[in-house]
């Protein structure tokens, strides 16, 4: 034992000689001592920054083992701690404490972004790293001010310090900066004038001092780059002039100028950026017109944004003809006179997006549209008819045209082209720019009473078809009614079999590219805190690097197959109202991944406010047109969904996600069926009991879930209206309570009393209060307790399209009362499920004496609506005998024999 042990020691020593032997031939002394120095130096980082073992472990060679770390001949070039975390005992108490750093004498690069270091920059960082080519600081939440001795990093190329808390101004010592190419200190809070000095950085390439407090104007001295390719100055406080000097700048690609308080017109100077691509100058008080001088053939420009100023005169011709042009935002301003009349050359011009809402544009459309793929033309004063090529491309609400919808009143187009001493249309009516006349010339009656004849011909035929329909739904709905048909809200669930447990069985070649747990990773940096958007139901949804959102899925919790579940539905479907999946990654055991693409304007719930950039954190709303438009894309997705490929849809804000445009986009496909399981097995049955109706699908399978669809459309309608949000996304009694506060508000026969519930952020006019009244009328239709009498989704559809049939009157006075001979209409149809039968007046009779549960009286004064009379004092009599006719909807705590206890 004795003599095995000796040969153990005498192996170990002569293997430590011959290590020590070879580590001396391969560094010299100097070099050994250098190494030893620096390693100490990073063990010195290590501590101060409370660094874990698992990235450096202590024992091992920083050079071959510790991540983020470069060497070179055997010294420390090159440090990168980004998404680095910190050990338990140095999140306490974190520091930027990176005085070891003055040690590593040969460092390059330093990247420690997305690493917390609170506090401010030391000065001795600018004095101590003379070598520093490459300094990364970003998201670190730095406060203070930035070092005057950063002027000493003479070697420094790109210096990032962007989307920190820096304060005070910019030294000026950074123009001493000669070798710097990049320069980023977006999104702090920086303060004073722009540094003239500045305009020494001969070498600079890229400069980013956006969204800042910077004030002044811009140095002249920046005319003096040669080699600028970006500079991003928006979101400051800088005022004109714009130095002409720019127009200098021909490397120049892109220029962003958007929302500073530059006035004048925009240089003629500007024509010389032969190469600029993008040029942001939107939200300012630019004036004057825009030169056709600005834009000559050869320009490049792709993007072009002058939204939100004062600009005049016309579109140059020259503007449109430009080839490369694929975006230009022009709202908001005082742009006027006709659209061009081009002949250009499609094969030669890239199809492109305008935006020209919100001007005084006139006459006609011209075939100028055809090269535009789509076009905002809302809010001017086109007038005609729309052609062929403008359908389904352009956007022509509140414009003068014939034969479209929601335009502005013939008053408001005849007193614009009479100030302006023009023609007008009137809509395709006589007698210029009078008003039509309310009776018809003698020459026209004969076609009025033709036309009378024939529709009183056709209200008969029509009438006998519906009343053969009535009396064979009637006795439909006497046979199901024998087998109960008593469903309140509930959530719906999936009518396909059990989802997929194996990947085995789903094809994924059609479902996007598939991504490397690594690329996941560096989109999310390493699932980032500051990345995570929400934590759904069946996964956290985080925002990637580029434009796209991650949702992880935990195999190890209870949602082990939603992944499957989730990519087995969108094998399924195709859908431009559903958010495009763009990829997956199942290679990791522990987590499963889907890649979705970025929706701009988050879902509804975080979108209908928004935060303005001002200190006194004034909200922004979403205007009615935007909110009319968000419906109506949720109801054509919902019901294509629904009646096509029978998917169960989690019909609420969070869920409902919105694109640059506002365009709805269905999410949380699998939140629903994730949620269900047995427990809810007996309302899958009961909903089965539900009477067939035509949205029944080819399948056979009765859409059961069309009925809790609708009641909760109806909720995210009323979100639209109030401006409460949450009230799609909760099922409680506080949410019961909310709703049941605001019904009584909502009446077929008063407009003012929706006023009361309607968002205070809201600018209506009267057109389009009667609008919101609509919208406000349907969600309540869709709130009946009562499943078998919430109107079908493509009635709600036809009645948001046409919002102001609802409510007016549609031939005669008796039109108000929805007698019978109305009945063969969409509109008959949506309200079909207010007619209140005998049997339920005798029930709401009954139930009066019961408090505030009763049936509350319509058609009264405005008080009595609003609940002042639901107790047994009133003439009941005369108010059943109106209700008998009267359209009406019941409130949500009507009393039935056959509501369940748990049909919410």
């Amino acid at each position: 034992m004795g003599s095995s042990r000796f040969v153990v020691l005498l192996l170990l020593l002569l293997l430590q000689l011959l290590f020590q032997t070879t580590f001396q031939q391969l560094l010299p002394l100097p070099s050994l001592a250098r190494f030893r120095a620096e390693r100490a130096a990073l063990l010195q980082l290590r501590s101060s920054l409370g660094l874990r073992s698992k990235q450096w472990p202590i024992k091992s060679n920083p050079c071959l083992n510790w991540e983020g770390i470069l060497c070179q001949n055997g010294s420390v070039i090159g440090i990168n701690i980004s998404g680095f975390k910190r050990t338990r005992i140095g999140r306490r108490n974190p520091q930027f404490a990176v005085d070891a750093l003055a040690n590593l004498t040969n460092l390059v690069s330093f990247n420690a972004s997305r690493f917390i270091l609170p506090g401010s920059i030391p000065d001795g960082l600018g004095l101590q790293l003379q070598t520093l080519q490459l300094l990364d600081l970003r998201f670190c939440q730095i406060s203070g001010a930035i070092p005057f001795t950063f002027g000493n990093l003479s070697n420094l190329n790109e210096l990032y310090l962007s989307d920190n808390s820096l304060t005070g101004t910019i030294p000026s010592s950074l123009g001493q900066l000669s070798r710097l190419t990049v320069l980023d200190l977006s999104r702090n809070s920086l303060t004073g004038l722009i540094p003239s000095s500045f305009g020494s950085l001969l070498g600079l390439s890229s400069l980013d001092m956006s969204s800042n407090y910077l004030s002044g104007i811009i140095p002249e001295a920046f005319g003096n780059l040669p080699n600028l390719r970006f500079l991003n100055l928006s979101g400051n406080s800088l005022f004109s002039p714009i130095p002409t000097q720019l127009g200098n700048i021909t490397s120049l690609l892109v220029l962003d100028l958007t929302s500073n308080t530059f006035s004048g017109p925009l240089p003629s100077q500007f024509a010389g950026l032969r190469n600029l691509q993008t040029l942001l100058i939107g939200n300012n008080l630019l004036s004057g017109n825009l030169s056709g001088d600005l834009f000559p053939p050869t320009s490049r420009l792709q993007i072009l944004a002058v939204d939100r100023n004062n600009l005049t005169g016309n579109i140059p011709d020259a503007l449109w003809s430009l080839p490369n042009l694929s975006f230009l935002d022009a709202s908001d301003n005082s742009f006027t006179g006709f659209l061009p009349n081009l002949s250009l050359n499609a094969a030669n011009i890239t199809p492109a997006v305008f935006n020209l809402s919100h001007n005084m544009f006139y006459g006609g459309l011209t075939s100028v549209l055809r090269r535009l793929s789509s076009v905002d033309l809302s809010y001017n004063y086109l007038q005609g008819t729309v052609p062929f090529y403008a359908r389904g491309v352009a956007s022509l609400t509140r414009n003068c045209l014939r034969n479209s919808t929601t335009q502005r009143t013939v008053q408001d187009c005849a007193t614009f082209y009479s100030m302006r001493d023009l023609p007008f249309d009137n809509f395709g009516f006589p007698n210029g720019t009078i008003p039509p006349p309310k009776s018809g010339h003698k020459s026209n009656r004969r076609v009025i009473i033709l036309a009378a004849v024939l529709g009183g011909v056709g209200v008969i035929i029509l009438l006998a078809i519906l009343v053969i329909l009535v009396v064979v739904c009637c006795r439909k709905r006497g046979t199901t009614t024998q087998r109960g048909t008593g469903v309140g809200p509930a959530p719906p669930t999936a009518a396909a079999g059990p989802p997929p447990t194996g990947g085995a069985s789903l094809d994924l070649s059609g479902l996007g590219e598939s991504f490397t747990y690594q690329q996941i990773l560096a989109a999310t940096g390493d699932f980032n805190e500051a990345n995570l958007i929400k934590n759904g139901h069946s996964g956290d949804l985080f925002r990637g690097g580029i434009p796209v959102v991650i949702k992880r899925f935990d195999v190890r919790s209870g949602t082990k197959d939603a992944y499957m579940l989730e990519l087995d539905l969108l094998s399924k479907v195709s859908h431009p109202r559903l958010v495009p999946l763009l990829g997956h990654c199942l290679e990791n055991e522990n987590g499963k991944f889907l890649v979705y693409k970025y929706m701009p304007n988050g879902d509804l719930s975080s979108s209908l406010y928004r935060k303005l950039e001002s200190d006194d954190d004034s909200l922004q709303s979403l205007d009615w047109i935007t909110r009319l438009k968000i419906a109506l894309g949720l109801l054509k997705g919902s019901l294509t969904c629904i009646m096509n490929v029978f998917l169960p849809l989690d019909v609420q804000a969070s869920s409902i996600l919105l694109d640059d445009k506002y365009e709805v986009r269905l999410g949380s496909l699998s939140d629903v069926c994730s949620q269900e399981g047995d427990s809810h097995s007996n309302r899958f049955t009961r909903l089965l009991r539900l009477p067939q109706t035509s949205e029944q699908g080819a399948s056979g399978v009765a859409t059961g879930t069309c009925a809790y669809d609708v009641y909760c459309f109806g909720k995210v309608l009323l979100e639209l209206v109030t401006g409460k949000m949450g009230i799609s996304a909760s099922n409680d009694p506080n949410t019961k309570d909310l709703l049941e506060g605001m019904l009584p508000y909502i009446n077929i026969y008063d407009k003012e009393l929706v006023t009361n519930i309607v968002d205070p952020s809201l600018i209506i006019d009267e057109d389009l209060l009667e609008e919101v009244w609509a919208m406000a009328v349907v969600a309540r239709s869709c709130l009946n307790p009562k499943p078998t009498r919430r109107p079908l989704m493509r009635y709600i559809l036809k009645a948001l399209e046409n919002p102001l049939k609802v409510v007016r009157e549609e031939s005669s006075s008796s039109a108000r009362l929805r007698t019978p001979s109305s009945r063969g209409s969409w509109n008959a149809a949506l309200f079909s499920s207010w007619r209140n039968s005998s049997t339920d007046l005798a029930a709401g009779a009954a139930a009066a004496g019961a408090g505030p549960s009763s049936l509350k009286q319509s058609g009264t004064t405005r008080s009595h609506s609003q609940g002042s009379g639901h107790n047994g004092g009133g003439d009941h009599s005369s108010s059943n005998r109106k209700q008998s006719k009267d359209v009406f909807p019941e409130p949500l705590d009507v009393q039935d024999e056959d509501r369940s206890d748990d049909e919410y």
